[in-house]
């Protein structure tokens, strides 16, 4: 079990403190990011190599979708592990929801659901099929791929709050595809690998913590990812194993023993 010194995991836990540093753009923000980044979407690139390149290029030339999007969707909801599985029964890269979902978009065997590319098509689908239902409005497709189109209103009525915070997840993780990370997160994405500092059971928590520990790592990225489990991974992402020597170096600095 990893090792936080109380000072540092209070920093988590103060409500002023996390709430403040979690806290997602208003909704109409959020909805005009959204809509000014499709706008040029078919301009943008992502920033490093991912994970199943191939996968997302093909889908998005297929379905007409921007690659950045695609990948974004995948990095916030497996982190590219095509073997992610959560608790609603939802499966692979872009976790979609066995048997519901998947066979409402053709596919009736979970062994083909889970073949990468077959699963990223699945979801390039199914969120240009979002995207119709909501009339080109990206933030409402974004919210209703994760909390279903029943739940979400075509135009006007309240989005649940829920799928708001999953529509600003997800930007985060965008703007990780289109800028690579920063200084931090230059290099390729492909082989970069995961330690487990610590695990949070609320999003806001995991936030506080990546916020007040990175200033602290001089230039070794921190990273959160929603698990399917339902839980929040910080992680430390590391390009080499010198790099995490030296990543486990400064975190031990800081009286933090992380296992993995």
């Amino acid at each position: 079990m990893t090792r936080i010194p109380l000072w540092l995991l209070g920093l988590a836990l103060l409500p002023g403190v996390s709430a403040a540093l979690v806290q997602e753009p208003a909704k109409a923000g959020l909805e005009h990011r959204w809509q000014t980044y499709l706008a040029r979407a078919d301009q943008t690139l992502p920033a490093r190599d991912f994970p199943y390149a191939h996968c997302f290029s093909k889908a998005a030339a297929t379905h007409g979708l921007p690659e950045t999007l695609l990948l974004a969707v995948a990095r916030g909801e497996s982190d590219f592990n095509p073997k992610a599985r959560s608790s609603a029964n939802a499966y692979g890269l872009m976790q979609i929801l066995w048997p519901g979902t998947a066979e409402h978009l053709g596919i009736h065997s979970l062994s083909k659901l889970q073949q990468p590319c077959t699963n990223v098509d699945a979801g390039a689908r199914y969120l240009k099929e979002m995207l119709q239902r909501y009339q080109g409005n990206l933030h409402r497709a974004l919210a209703a791929y994760n909390y279903g189109p029943g739940r979400v209103p075509v135009s006007q009525g309240t989005i649940p709050k829920g799928a708001v915070w999953y529509s600003g997840y997800i930007y985060r993780h965008l703007e990780y595809v289109l800028n690579g990370g920063g200084k931090a997160g230059k290099g390729r994405a492909t082989g970069d690998g995961r330690l487990l500092v610590i695990r949070f059971l609320r999003p806001y928590r995991a936030a506080a913590f990546v916020e007040s520990l990175q200033p602290m790592l001089d230039g070794i990225r921190l990273d959160w990812f929603r698990r399917p489990s339902g839980n929040f991974d910080v992680m430390m992402i590391y390009q080499s194993p010198e790099q995490l020597k030296r990543g486990r170096r400064l975190l031990s600095g800081l009286g933090i023993e992380a296992e993995g």
